[in-house]
């Protein structure tokens, strides 16, 4: 074997090393999945709220 600088300088990763880096990319795309359907969902709630809102304002409450 001759000594290059590849094999020096640049460590694989271990197995353990790969496992836990590919669950932590897995779990972050879940996540980022799961943030934008519910930042979806609070969008299209809040544009139903709001054009209910517009239907049909709330009264002003009578004096005493």
């Amino acid at each position: 074997m001759t000594a290059n600088s590849e094999r020096f300088f640049k460590p694989t990763k271990t197995t353990a090393d790969k496992k836990a880096s590919e669950t932590n990319l897995v779990a972050w795309r879940i996540i980022d999945q799961e943030t934008t359907a519910r930042e979806k969902k609070t969008d299209k709630l809040r544009a139903l709220r709001l054009t209910k809102e517009m239907a049909s304002p709330t009264p002003l409450p009578k004096r005493k």
